[in-house]
């Protein structure tokens, strides 16, 4: 009889080491996963970041470009106006000519800020704030995956689950991977 007693003592002394060493790997799975959420996180935070600096600087070069427009006008008007008094008077001529090369310059001025200049730099200011507003995207969606990963394998510590730390930890590796593409903008 002591024996058997001796036996299933040792037997239950085994299953609480297992049991222990379990909790443990559990424990160290969950840590790695929290790890990898902070690290999506903070990737994401410089993709909203990097979204925000770029929609101010397109909204910035936009007003920028609306205010040479209404310059344009403005010249394009007073020439307009000067040309209609149908005079000879050479320093009239001279304004009309200026204010005609002025009007001209706001439309196009390479090197510089012209209209044209300043729609190009805006649409190249708007990709790149969509570019990051698609990676914050991806960001969010890999941050939402790990944490329910966590969920799970939490659960499966407490439910003694195996099942459930499988799960969690293929959708942990997913969510990372989809995160560390998107971090890096593989995908788009």
């Amino acid at each position: 009889m002591s024996s058997e007693f001796e036996n299933a003592q040792e037997h239950l002394e085994h299953a609480a080491h297992e049991h222990g060493a379990s909790h443990a790997r559990a424990a160290i799975i969950i840590a790695i996963m929290a790890a990898a959420l902070a690290l999506t996180e903070f990737v994401a935070k410089d993709a909203q970041t990097g979204y925000l600096t770029n929609h101010i600087a397109a909204s910035d070069t936009w007003a920028q470009y609306q205010a040479k427009s209404v310059r344009r006008v403005v010249l394009t008007s007073e020439a307009e106006v000067l040309e209609s008094l149908s005079t000879t008077d050479p320093v009239i001529k001279k304004r009309i000519a200026d204010a005609r090369e002025n009007a001209e310059r706001m439309a196009s001025e390479p090197g510089a800020d012209g209209m044209a200049q300043l729609a190009e730099k805006a649409h190249d200011q708007e990709r790149e704030r969509d570019h990051e507003m698609r990676r914050n995207h991806i960001l969010e969606i890999a941050s939402g995956g790990l944490q329910i990963a966590i969920v799970l394998a939490s659960i499966s510590v407490v439910i003694n689950l195996p099942l459930f730390m499988i799960v969690s930890v293929v959708l942990a590796v997913c969510s990372a991977i989809y995160g560390l593409l998107g971090g890096l903008s593989v995908l788009h």
